[in-house]
């Protein structure tokens, strides 16, 4: 009998320290910051593991993404049904996992940037032909998510697509990218309080676009990115506080049309791509305290053109092309960066 009520309460106990640890975790997951990491999000990943959510409403590629607290908006793009350059707006609600329709933007682009800055998402630049690259666009306009309303404002210098933007302090950074005069290296800053463009030094690395833009640690990253059919692993940074550009250790792989991300610690996350053989499932993390890359896992769907966000450590992949070229998804897929 001594044996049976040891083993007895035994049982007890270990079915006790299980419920409480369930409820420590549903207690932990209702009570974290939305704002600060993806824990709303009730979806869970197993370690190096891509993981789909709800389709978007449209199939899209050559899109530009931005994050608002929990929400990701994508902008323009070419897309499937039509096959032309859109004016829609997406918005992704990251707790519900659902997708809506927004406001479209005054004008249709493909290869736009966007960025986020007090609560208004920020979109400049882009193509505005209907169905080609061509007609870039010195444009800037700002959507307000309250009052559901675009606004124009002071366009740049120097009309880009397919460029690097980031928004540093109170100013917005866009780099590199394309024109009709062929691949850029220029750098142009917008002080959203003075609502001017200046011009700033130019790239160190080559001219080039389809590259991606980051802020991370009070830098702008500006990262890889092509020129005609040439791939790039360069990476840099800027520095608004010295004022000039450093070269970075290269990326180990050459990549255009992507996207990026930061994580914690001042890391950035860089994914999608295509070259000649495909698209790029090869994901890399840089860590500027060891100034160094690092692989995280392949994509799930490898795809090019598309939009990236994060939410804390976690990334989000969104629509894209999955093959090379005049190719359409509609996925959003995240990874937890460890």
């Amino acid at each position: 009998m001594t044996g049976v009520r040891a083993g007895v309460s035994a049982g007890l106990l270990a079915a006790i320290v299980v419920l409480l640890v369930s409820a420590a975790a549903v207690l932990a997951v209702t009570t974290r910051d939305d704002g600060q990491d993806a824990s709303r999000d009730t979806r869970t990943t197993a370690a190096g593991e891509w993981r789909a959510l709800s389709s978007a409403t449209l199939e899209r590629t050559e899109v530009a993404a931005a994050r608002i607290g929990r929400y990701v908006y994508v902008v323009g793009g070419f897309e499937r049904r039509t096959g032309a350059t859109t004016k829609a707006v997406e918005r992704y609600d990251i707790r519900a996992d659902r997708w809506k329709r927004l406001r479209s933007m005054p004008v249709g682009l493909n290869h736009p940037t966007a960025a986020a800055h007090r609560g208004k998402l920020y979109v400049h630049g882009g193509y505005t032909a209907r169905r080609d690259l061509s007609s870039a666009t010195a444009r800037l306009f700002a959507y307000d998510p309250r009052r559901d309303r675009w606004s124009r404002l002071p366009k740049s210098r120097v009309p880009r697509a397919a460029h690097a933007l980031a928004v540093l302090g109170n100013r917005l950074y866009a780099a590199g990218g394309k024109n009709d005069t062929g691949a850029l290296r220029s750098l142009e800053v917008y002080d959203f309080a003075r609502r001017r463009w200046r011009r700033g030094p130019r790239l160190r690395g080559p001219a080039r676009d389809h590259m991606t833009g980051v802020s991370a640690g009070g830098f702008l990253y500006a990262l890889a990115g092509r020129d005609g059919g040439r791939n790039f692993a360069v990476a840099e940074r800027y520095s608004p506080r010295r004022g000039r550009w450093e070269l970075l250790p290269s990326m180990r792989k050459a990549r255009g049309g992507i996207a990026s991300a930061r994580v914690s610690g001042g890391r950035v996350v860089v994914f999608g791509g295509e070259e000649s053989r495909g698209t790029v499932a090869e994901v890399e993390l840089f860590e500027p305290r060891r100034r160094r890359w690092r692989s995280l896992p392949d994509m799930r769907t490898p795809r090019h053109g598309l939009g990236g966000v994060s939410l804390g450590d976690r990334v989000y992949a969104i629509e894209g092309g999955p093959r090379p070229g005049f190719h359409f998804s509609s996925a959003i897929e995240f990874l937890d960066v460890r």
